[in-house]
């Protein structure tokens, strides 16, 4: 009854008829080895007991037991195999997942931090030149890119900083020198102011014998022309007319002189441009001689009329050639005065040979006060005085072309429009 292959179908000294497949089933050990035990009643079934050659009568019921025991051996060896497999696989893949896992933070977290800190540490031993080299897409790459622009802003700062430092004695020369020479165009102006005020005396000092001598001239002139000898007056007429207008002109330039400071508006009416140029150059033939300068003149045209005002044509005309004779520098050479026609304008272009305007000083050579000359030889108000005459007249002035080998202004002046 306690037999260990009988004891599951005798529980409690009782006969079980029916026992489960599960409890058919053990597990036992034998000199250290297990075994799997499973039994199966043999029953005494109609087919047995009704057999001829059954010993057994019907109305026994088990007719024996079958015992099948199978050695477990090969099967613990391998369940032991498996399970020291599966303890060395894990300790590797633990060991594979750590390797890696140091790797990935030692390449991709801590050596960049270390590169930014050693950047951060140069930045602030004064190293302004110092830049990480990380190309990288990660938040730490974008760190080590705003790390460099900082660097790069902080080095340009302090380059500034150094440099103001480096040049500041020289900075405050330059700006010293820009002082004194506004300081000296101020006087310049104040010397202009004064002279304005004395002009206004000495208008009324030189009218009364700017009259007289314009008077006798005209006399003279009446007195010649009542002769018969025209051939030899011819000359002396020709002076005299030339006196007589120029005392006509003085007496206008004491007249604007006495009106410095309220002007009056320009009169215009129809001249000859033409006698208008041949008269100013008249007045410079002693500067084209002295200065070996040849004149050239180009007009399509014997006379040509435009409104204007003879005289402020007259000394702009002259301030351009004497500029340009000086620019020769008494070296001789070619002066061109060129007239042309172009949709209802008068194009005059006054060609030297002189030695052309530098690029730095073109931009303000129609500026007050601006001069290229030494301060004993000019003021800076020739070229702004042409050019406010250009301008009261509608028309426009300009430097056409300019090299080593001369310079050409260009003038434009309305032929038909009368000033309002």
């Amino acid at each position: 009854m306690n037999a260990e292959a009988c004891v599951m179908c005798h529980e409690n000294n009782t006969i079980s008829k029916h026992t489960a497949r599960k409890d058919s089933l053990r597990i036992f050990n034998i000199n250290d080895e297990r075994y799997l035990g499973l039994i199966n009643p043999i029953r005494n079934e109609s087919d047995c007991y009704n057999s001829e050659c059954h010993a057994h009568k019907s109305t026994t019921e088990l007719l024996g037991i079958l015992d099948v025991v199978i050695s477990m051996k090969k099967v613990d060896n391998v369940v032991g195999e498996n399970k020291k497999n599966i303890i060395l696989n894990s300790v590797l893949i633990t060991l594979l997942i750590s390797g890696l896992s140091f790797v990935f933070i030692l390449f991709l977290v801590n050596k960049p931090l270390k590169i930014l800190q050693d950047g951060l540490s140069a930045l602030g031993k004064g190293d302004w030149n110092y830049r990480i080299n990380m190309r990288s897409r990660t938040e730490l790459g974008v760190i080590a890119s705003e790390f460099n622009d900082m660097a790069r802003l902080l080095s340009s700062a302090y380059r500034e900083i150094k440099d103001w430092s480096e040049t500041l004695n020289d900075k405050v020369e330059q700006k010293t020198a820009e002082l004194k020479n506004i300081y000296e165009q101020v006087l310049q102006i104040e010397k202009l102011a004064s002279l304005g005020k004395l002009s206004a005396t000495v208008a009324h000092e030189l009218n009364n014998p700017l009259e007289g001598i314009l008077t006798y001239s005209k006399l003279i002139i009446k007195k010649l022309k009542a002769q018969n000898n025209a051939d030899e007056n011819s000359k002396v007429l020709e002076f005299l007319t030339l006196i007589a207008e120029e005392s006509s002109r003085c007496g206008k330039i004491v007249k604007d002189l006495l009106l410095f400071s309220h002007r009056d508006m320009e009169q215009f009416r129809k001249y000859d441009l033409i006698e208008v140029i041949n008269k100013s150059v008249m007045l410079i033939n002693h500067h084209l001689e002295i200065n070996h300068v040849k004149l050239i003149k180009e007009f399509p045209v014997e006379s040509f009329e435009v409104y204007c005002n003879q005289q402020k044509i007259q000394q702009a005309l002259i301030s351009l050639l004497i500029n340009a004779i000086e620019s020769m520098h008494n070296k001789g050479g070619d002066l061109k005065i060129n007239l042309q026609i172009e949709n209802e304008n008068a194009v005059l272009r006054i060609t030297d040979q002189g030695d052309g305007i530098s690029q730095k000083d073109l931009p303000f050579i129609f500026e007050p006060f601006y001069t290229t000359k030494d301060a004993m030889k000019g003021t800076g108000l020739g070229l702004s005085v042409v050019y406010g005459i250009i301008k009261v007249h509608n028309g426009k002035i300009e430097v056409e072309n300019t090299s080593e080998n001369g310079t050409t202004f260009k003038i434009i002046l309305p032929i038909n429009q009368k000033n309002q």
